[in-house]
């Protein structure tokens, strides 16, 4: 179906759904296609090449919701959807701060994305297995210890996500992307060990070369071989990008509106004090050019914009969409998202902790015994309390340099005193997602080893 089919199709069912009495009503429609390639030890393992259609209404009787979706776009099945958002409305529990944005809060930014690159529709599946081999060859072929693989991937898709409500707002976007990662396996001796890399890209052309990322992949399981306990201890912690990363995602879930309106964070409450460290700087920024967190609008036709969460160490903004808006008296910050059906929930747009002014290696530099992380297992995160505690492997830190592997050891502290012992920040931020950290030292955290 034409662009202008899905918008015009959009619109047709919230007009069926007003005329049927509903006070309010919002349609999403989403498309996409995707291709997965998949080969471990030179060979071709799997392809996959699908596609998706769907639409979602969400209509509203006063103060009452009901929300449906269908994959059927025949008459009937449009239908079938407006009746049973009704049938689901008409059992439903009012809710006082049920309703969609206010008219003057809808809308879209204007200006080009940069979302959507037709490189990829264009992508020959030759080559997009080509890549993958590339990958996986150049694992084995950085050193002789890389022994065995669980393969190389390349994946592929574009989208388009279409929305409009009984207010006026229609919109649409579409999105590509693709991304190449591989994992391969070291062996010494008794040692076996594996890692992986990856990149992604909206353009095949943005991708690191194949080579890049086998060649780091192998790196990364190289030094993972024969790794040790350490006792246990108080010692910085430096947590390399990717799971520096992990930890923003906790400070995401602390500032998401709901988990504050329900005090379920340990942010709650803290608006305008300081709550790290003043060289930590979060941001949601939904309007980057490229950014995969990016959009020209939220799910609820508010438009996309950039939101200071913590300035400086202070607690400048939480993340909320109009329902949480209006539960805690504020005014929504563009983030609500959602799926086909159901009420918007919060999500973030591109998320990420500003990039400080020091090298990584400097980092390593300046610590005469600490843990760099390079892998944290579990999900030891109390949101609630702060509290804090993960499985973790990496490498030990002895006289400045990366001295041995470690595994089987625990860092464990509390969220509110971490953020506020941050001791640096690494200069190399960069995105492979929509969310995004730099290397990141942490002062004084438990190790908990032998």
């Amino acid at each position: 179906m034409t662009q202008n089919g899905l918008l015009d199709l959009a619109g047709g069912i919230v007009r069926k759904a007003m005329a049927r009495g509903a006070s309010g009503a919002e349609c999403t429609i989403d498309e996409g296609d995707e291709f997965t390639a998949e080969v471990r030890l030179r060979e071709i393992e799997s392809l996959k090449e699908a596609g998706s259609r769907g639409v979602g209404l969400r209509i509203l009787m006063g103060k009452r919701t009901g929300s449906s979706y269908t994959s059927d776009l025949s008459g009937e099945g449009l239908e079938r959807l407006v009746r049973s958002a009704f049938e689901i409305a008409e059992i439903s529990t009012e809710d006082p701060h049920a309703g969609l944005p206010e008219a003057d809060e809808l809308g879209s930014i204007s200006g080009d994305l940069r979302l959507y690159s037709p490189g990829i529709e264009n992508l020959d599946p030759a080559r997009g297995i080509e890549l993958a081999k590339r990958a996986e060859a150049a694992a084995f072929d950085a050193d002789p210890r890389i022994s065995n693989s669980d393969g190389a991937s390349f994946e592929s898709g574009t989208g388009r996500h279409v929305f409009a409500n009984s207010r006026g707002f229609a919109g649409e976007y579409r999105t590509s992307s693709c991304s190449l990662s591989a994992s391969p396996v070291a062996r010494d001796g008794d040692s076996m060990e594996r890692d992986y890399w990856f990149t992604m890209a909206r353009d095949p052309g943005g991708l690191q070369a194949a080579e890049e990322v086998g060649r780091t992949a192998a790196g990364r399981a190289l030094r993972r071989l024969h790794p040790v306990k350490v006792e246990t201890q108080k010692a910085p912690v430096v947590f390399e990008p990717r799971t520096a990363r992990s930890l923003l995602e906790s400070v995401f879930d602390a500032v998401h509106g709901m988990s504050v309106y329900r005090q379920e964070s340990f942010l709650a409450g803290k608006l305008g004090e300081k709550v790290a460290d003043e060289r930590v700087t979060v941001t949601d920024d939904a309007t980057i050019p490229g950014g995969f967190g990016s959009s020209p609008f939220d799910d609820e036709g508010v438009p996309s914009r950039r939101t200071p969460v913590v300035e400086r160490g202070v607690l400048k903004s939480y993340l909320l969409n109009t329902y949480a808006a209006r539960k805690l008296g504020m005014q929504t910050t563009g983030n609500a998202s959602r799926g086909l059906t159901g009420n918007a929930g919060i999500g973030h747009g591109n998320f990420f902790l500003e990039a400080g002014v020091q090298t990584p290696g400097r980092i390593i530099a300046g610590i005469s015994n600490g843990f760099f992380v390079t892998g944290l297992l579990g999900f030891g995160v109390n949101i609630v309390t702060g509290d804090y505690s993960r499985g973790a492997t990496g490498l030990w830190i002895r006289g400045g340099e990366l001295a041995f592997a470690v595994s089987e050891v625990t860092i464990a502290g509390n969220l509110r005193d971490m953020l506020l012992n941050v001791e640096a920040v690494g200069d190399d931020l960069e995105f492979q997602g929509s969310l995004a950290a730099p290397t990141l030292k942490i002062g004084g955290m438990t190790v908990g080893g032998k």
